[in-house]
């Protein structure tokens, strides 16, 4: 009993403390957005009145128009990867389609660095005359979120039995009625997770939109690096807009933890 209450004791304390780690830089830039530059000075002040100079500056820069052209990006990025990917998907689990190496070499895109894949893009733009528009952001951003979200449904489809199918094409259903009537919503819970694991790296990506749309459709990380000026770093400001791009992605993380974890599992281990 004794040693029984220790370990629920230690468990409890290491959970505080994992919280507390994970909640003091979100907590730390909260205190940075409400901060004076003179009050910034000093890292460790805690007590100190509240100004919302760096919020007013940060809203008025456009950082909301940014960040709902994030949201677009990543939108239509996820909902183009979740289509193909769950097709995908599909055809890999019951076919078997392309062998091990197709499970593992559509995730190369994550393997390159960046670098090696903008320029096709870049030059994409321009000879389509879309440079700095939203357009070659979304097929960049495609690149690592359709094999991600594709690697992700893999495992959520091989745990749907078989005979779920064969059943409804007894039943009269052919295959792709099967497969959208029978199939699909046994695995909404993994495509859902999908989705916003999909959306989340969509959002968060820099690269890509700071090299094809730098200017008049900088997406929201871009708009988070403008307060990076010739003049020094604005913390206050980049804090306050480093808040409004955190929240969102934090909110996301308590709704596809579990899945997640199911998903790459499932389709790393499973042949």
């Amino acid at each position: 009993m004794t040693g029984s209450r220790t370990l629920t004791v230690f468990r409890v304390a290491l959970l505080w403390a994992t919280g507390l780690f994970v909640v003091f830089p979100i907590g730390w830039i909260a205190l940075a957005s409400v901060k004076t530059p003179q009050q910034l000075n000093d890292p460790v002040l805690v007590a100190f009145s509240p100004s919302f100079d760096s919020w007013r500056n940060v809203l008025a820069s456009g950082i909301l128009q940014a960040a709902g052209r994030s949201a677009l990006v990543a939108g239509v990025t996820v909902g183009i990867s979740v289509v193909v990917g769950a097709m995908g998907a599909y055809a890999i689990a019951r076919y078997r389609a392309g062998g091990t190496l197709t499970r593992f070499g559509m995730l190369a895109a994550q393997v390159l660095p960046p670098a090696v894949l903008v320029f096709p893009f870049i030059t994409m733009a321009y000879a389509l005359r879309l440079n700095d528009t939203l357009a070659p952001v979304i097929f960049a951003h495609l690149s690592f979120v359709l094999p991600v979200v594709t690697w992700f449904l893999i495992g959520f489809f091989e745990a749907v039995p078989r005979s779920l199918e064969e059943q409804a094409q007894v039943d009269g259903f052919t295959r792709f009625q099967a497969f959208r009537m029978v199939v699909l919503p046994q695995v909404l819970p993994g495509i859902g997770a999908a989705a916003i694991f999909g959306f989340t790296l969509s959002w968060n990506d820099l690269f890509y939109g700071l090299i094809l749309a730098p200017g008049k459709a900088a997406i929201l990380p871009v708009a988070i690096a403008g307060f990076n000026t010739f003049r020094g770093v604005q913390l206050g400001s980049m804090s306050a807009a480093i808040l409004i791009a955190v929240v969102p992605v934090v909110i996301a993380s308590f709704f596809i933890q579990r899945k997640l974890v199911q998903g790459i599992s499932g389709g790393a281990v499973k042949f």
